[in-house]
């Protein structure tokens, strides 16, 4: 039996079985990063308010231990956008926005280029 890829060598828009599988693995690993970050996201919102009202006790060493992991993940993503937006009432809305932009525009932009590699 030939090699697919030899058979069908040349032909515009052909994808192999095996790079239909790695594009597969590809979207459904980027699919689930968003996901995953998204939760992140929510926890650490939720860790900042029990940190801010004084439910969670900031000398006790795991919850420093996690509020810098959460911190350290976040932060990236929610700096350039809070510098971006106003803080109306000392309201931060950055992950508001930025969870929008997962939902809204990053995971359907992921579906869209998967149907068109897929499509072609």
């Amino acid at each position: 039996m030939a090699d697919m890829r030899a058979c069908h060598k040349g032909v515009p828009g052909f994808l192999a079985r095996q790079d239909l599988a790695f594009v597969f693995f590809v979207f459904m690993l980027l699919m689930r990063l968003l996901e995953l970050y998204s939760w992140v996201l929510l926890a650490a919102c939720i860790f900042v308010n029990l940190y801010a009202f004084s439910i969670l006790d900031s000398r006790n060493q795991i919850v420093w231990k996690i509020g810098v992991f959460l911190e350290r993940i976040t932060e990236p993503v929610l700096a350039p956008v809070r510098r971006m937006l106003p803080m109306p009432g000392g309201m931060d809305f950055s992950p508001m926005v930025v969870l929008l932009v997962i939902q809204y525009v990053l995971q359907p932009g992921l579906v869209s280029l998967f149907r068109a590699l897929m499509s072609h």
